[in-house]
């Protein structure tokens, strides 16, 4: 199946406690080229994911924002600086009797002092957040693969529609190249007589000249190899694997074969029958660049 570089897929749900958001997104680019946006203290899933993504995907610049919420606590721990703490009751017992203040120092007094207390959270299991997270990923790379499916379908009828106008413009080129040869003979007389008058010429250096003419503005094997490379787009566009580099090469040989053409051509109609064929050759090329 044909595929995009473009896509987007988005993938969300609470997994073991943990409110997970996973998004990927993705445009062109010639290689593969990986950026992930992930919370503090969860950077240990940046190769995992790189890893993940890279084996579902061989080409475009991929984005992925990460997103994960602790909706259960259990393993946060509270911890008492006691010595701290015992700083601060010296210190309240010194201003009570320095100023002979009535009050005792108190827990409710001491546990205004935040500094004294520190959460601690105790070190996650790597593993299973993994397995977390690639759950909810797996909904995502879902979504965000359907999109470059889909989108790779209407590249491929596209590339194909513009591929059968090429053919056709082809089979136009075909039938007025004989044209050409048969037009230059009729010129090449023409002038002979009128150079000549009503004197005798050698028929057989006409016809020596007009196949020297033919031989340099045949096409035949430019058309050849043209058909050829329209054939193999079309079996690359019904290959499973990435194909985009393949294409974009076979449109260059393809570009190259017209310019040939164009270049042998001393026929006008011809020779605007070549900008169309160049001018739908860049349109494909155009839409190539969107191909995995």
């Amino acid at each position: 199946m044909l595929r995009s570089m473009t896509g987007y897929g988005r993938g969300e749900g609470t997994v073991e406690g943990r409110r997970i958001t996973f998004e990927i997104r993705a445009v062109n680019h010639k290689y593969f080229e990986f950026s992930s946006r992930i919370p503090r203290g969860y950077l240990f899933l940046e190769d995992k994911l790189k890893t993940y993504v890279q084996n579902r995907v061989s080409r475009g610049k991929i984005d992925v924002f990460l997103q994960i919420e602790t909706l259960e606590e259990a393993d946060l721990t509270v911890q008492v600086n006691h010595s701290l703490a015992l700083g601060y009751l010296e210190a309240l017992k010194e201003l009570k009797e320095r100023y002979r203040l009535p009050d005792e120092p108190s827990l409710a007094l001491l546990s205004r002092y935040s500094d004294i207390f520190s959460i601690h959270r105790e070190p996650e299991d790597e593993e299973a957040v993994w397995e977390a997270v690639r759950q909810i990923a797996d909904l995502a790379i879902g979504s965000f693969l359907q999109m470059r499916q889909d989108e790779g379908a209407r590249l491929k009828a596209d590339i194909l529609s513009k591929a059968g106008k090429i053919m056709s413009i082809v089979e136009d080129i075909e039938r007025e190249a004989p044209q050409t040869v048969k037009e230059y003979e009729e010129r090449l007389h023409n002038k002979i007589q009128e150079l000549l008058g009503d004197t005798r010429f050698e028929e057989q250096r006409v016809l020596t000249e007009v196949a020297i003419f033919a031989d340099k503005v045949a096409i035949d094997e430019e058309i050849v190899r043209l058909r050829s490379h329209f054939a193999q787009l079309e079996k690359l566009l019904e290959t499973e694997e990435p194909v985009g580099r393949k294409i974009d090469f076979l449109v260059q040989e393809m570009n190259r074969e017209a310019n040939t053409i164009g270049s042998k051509s001393v026929n006008s109609q011809i020779a605007y029958l070549v900008v169309d064929i160049k001018s739908e050759i860049e349109k494909i090329r155009e839409q190539v660049q969107n191909i995995e």
